[in-house]
């Protein structure tokens, strides 16, 4: 989220603008003057940069199209958001709530999905630590005190430096926005109860902005806390409430906490597993909803929201099953649950899996690789966010990615890495937040102030590749409804054609003011679009088997 502060109530806070990342995600404030499903629209009928699905919808018309099972690796999903509820993949060969593996496929009373993060009695582990600080408490006995002349494994060596770096600079960067933003949060806790006493609200009730409106400020403190919570509601957005706002911060500083002072315990304490060990035994749980599903049942709503029915959104593709397997905490994935996410995923029907995630290491990168190669032997796609650090990463790697340890890919052809684009053919047209690359990023896809459906009945309005990747996805999906015959390379093939070069147009480049060419951010150098993908597609002769 993205906060406006001053001082207050006696307490020193910096006037500043903070962004909050939660699962590769950017929050950002709803503006009712831009269309909610801009991301959907056409830059020549509407003026948005969008994907034209609407052009797509038109040429689909009278046409039949095939169920397709989609999988989204994340941070799990709201099942009973009325939204998705309809369009999420039921395991048809499971009872549910016996307590038996009635398929024999290893997890029990997998209904919608499986949870990769949690124990079978539902104990979660959703609040990690960063790779980087995980390797270095690994990594730190044997190495602290050598140098390059003692350390007897010279590869291992420079593997410590690197994690020693970055471990440093996400621990250094966590420790000074904890010294900003704990002062921020107790001014926050201690103000609320004086707004609620001003409303004459019960301690357990919730202020909204539109309940600040009424507050006459009668006094100096008052005025103060008046304008700190209603620029902290405005800038949140109008469906957002002091509860929230107060979550959203608890949250974020326990992530700081946990880079800060990690919990390497926690895994042990609570799925039980050990996660440097692939397939070591059975673990899991069938309980998708979670603390911090609103990513992941805002990515599902992009792929497959249902269409026209009046409430939420309309997803992206229209005949789709959304199977949910839970493999992100509040913190990086372990590789253990990323392979064996995707591993569930493609042996129980998914052609078509979406990964909004990343992170700096992956110590286990072989397992990812080797699921990678499980779905491009089984035909199934796979659609990657690129991240939001505004880096190349052509030069500087992100994971997971499809350049393998043992050389035998460094561009799959089952893969797509997807970047952040924005409304406007202008100079921000490439977010400013996305990673980008000639080499290693395939295309764009809309993700600034994207909105979506999320838990309990909500939509929320939000910015990064975390979106634009399932959007990318969801027209994927979308060509394989219509078009089944088409294998998986077909598909990126297709998005990557929809997604003409846009060859002239001046942006800044990702976290800079420089200017460069929009084509020289990815593979493509284009925006997919959905229109362009199906008139593809129905000239292409399919080549699934």
């Amino acid at each position: 989220m993205k906060y406006f502060f001053k001082p207050v109530a006696g307490s020193v806070i910096c006037l500043s603008l903070l962004s909050y990342f939660t699962a590769g995600a950017q929050s950002r404030v709803a503006d009712a003057r831009i269309p909610a499903n801009w991301f959907a629209l056409d830059v020549k009928a509407d003026g948005y940069y969008g994907i034209s699905l609407n052009q797509a919808y038109q040429f689909l018309k009278g046409k039949k199209s095939k169920t397709v099972v989609v999988s989204t690796i994340d941070s799990g999903i709201d099942t009973a958001q009325k939204d998705l509820s309809p369009v999420l993949w039921t395991n048809v060969k499971e009872k549910k709530g016996n307590g038996k593996d009635d398929d024999k496929n290893g997890f029990i009373d997998d209904i919608h999905g499986w949870n990769f993060i949690a124990a079978a009695n539902g104990k979660c582990d959703c609040k990690e630590t960063s790779e980087e600080v995980r390797e270095y408490e690994r990594l730190k006995p044997k190495y602290l005190a050598a140098t390059a002349a003692t350390a007897t494994d010279k590869k291992e060596y420079t593997y410590w430096l690197l994690v020693k770096h970055l471990r440093d600079s996400t621990v250094n960067k966590a420790d000074a926005e904890l010294k900003q933003l704990t002062p921020i949060m107790s001014a926050l806790v201690e103000t609320s109860g004086i707004v609620k006493r001003a409303l004459k609200l019960k301690a357990n009730e919730s202020f909204t902005l539109a309940d600040l409106k009424r507050i006459k400020a009668v006094n100096d403190t008052l005025k103060d806390v008046k304008f700190l919570w209603t620029t902290s509601l405005s800038t949140a957005g109008d469906n957002t409430n002091n509860v929230k706002i107060l979550k959203d911060y608890a949250d974020y500083i326990a992530k700081l906490n946990n880079d800060v002072n990690p919990d390497l315990d926690m895994r042990k304490r609570t799925v039980g597993d050990n996660p440097d060990i692939l397939k070591d035994k059975p673990y899991g749980s069938n309980i998708l909803k979670l603390d911090q599903s609103f990513h992941g049942t805002m990515v599902a709503g992009f792929i497959g929201a249902v269409r026209d029915n009046g409430y939420g959104i309309n997803g992206v593709a229209d005949n789709v099953r959304i199977m949910s397997v839970v493999a992100s905490p509040d913190g990086d994935e372990y590789d253990k649950d990323v392979a064996n996410a995707i591993y569930y995923a493609v042996d129980n029907g998914a052609k078509i899996i979406n990964m909004s995630f990343g992170k700096k290491l992956s110590p286990h990168k072989n397992w990812v690789d080797d699921a990678f190669k499980y779905a491009a032997a089984h035909d199934v796609l796979l659609v990657l966010a690129s991240g939001n650090d505004s880096q190349n990463v052509d030069d500087v790697q992100d994971f997971p990615n499809d350049t393998f340890e043992d050389g035998s890919a460094t561009d799959a052809d089952n893969v797509i890495n997807v970047g952040a684009s924005g409304m406007k053919a202008d100079e921000a047209l490439a977010a400013d937040f996305s990673n980008y690359g000639k080499k290693n990023v395939d295309v764009f896809a809309p993700g600034v102030m994207v909105t979506s459906v999320t838990v309990n009945a909500e939509t929320e309005t939000e910015d990064g590749t975390s979106f634009s990747s399932p959007i990318t996805a969801g027209v994927a999906a979308l060509v394989l409804e219509y078009y089944p015959d088409l294998s998986a390379r077909q598909l990126k093939q297709v998005i990557m054609e929809s997604a003409h070069p846009l060859k002239g147009i001046m942006v800044n480049k990702p976290g800079t003011k420089d200017q460069v060419d929009f084509t020289t951010l990815s593979k493509s150098g284009g925006i997919v679009n959905a229109y362009e993908a199906v008139l593809i597609a129905s000239k292409m002769k399919g080549e699934r088997k």
